[in-house]
């Protein structure tokens, strides 16, 4: 488990306003570990994790984009089934509330990116 920094960020629902946030991570050679973009009415709202967070940060302020930082935890699993049900499963144990939680495998890959934020960040660790 790795500690590491959520970025959400608030957006106008239409084409190319994702890209207009991708694109200054680029430039600034930021590597996204992690994304979730999700549309609610007009409006949409993108939570990503980048491998260098300080990178990150330096490239949205450059481009005046506007975010909330957040803890997280990033966690590399087995791909295989059951392996998020026994990591949620130690996680309500310990009595962690989890805010968001965001998954990607590669079809065929061997481990599973899993990031998620909690209410309560120090009852994360060790699960």
């Amino acid at each position: 488990m790795a500690k590491t920094k959520q970025f959400t960020i608030t957006i106008q629902n239409q084409p190319g306003a994702l890209a207009a946030i991708t694109r200054p991570l680029s430039a600034g050679k930021v590597n996204l570990v992690a994304l979730l973009a999700t549309s609610h009415g007009t409006g949409a709202t993108v939570q990503l994790v980048a491998d260098n967070p300080r990178k990150a940060k330096r490239a949205l302020d450059e481009a005046r984009i506007s975010y909330q930082e957040t803890a997280a935890e990033e966690l590399s699993l087995l791909n295989k089934a059951g392996a998020l049900t026994q990591v949620l499963d130690k996680l309500a144990a310990k009595g962690v509330n989890l805010s968001t939680l965001y998954a990607t495998a590669a079809k065929g890959g061997k481990r599973a990116t899993v990031v998620y934020t909690a209410e309560a960040q120090a009852q994360t660790a060790s699960a």
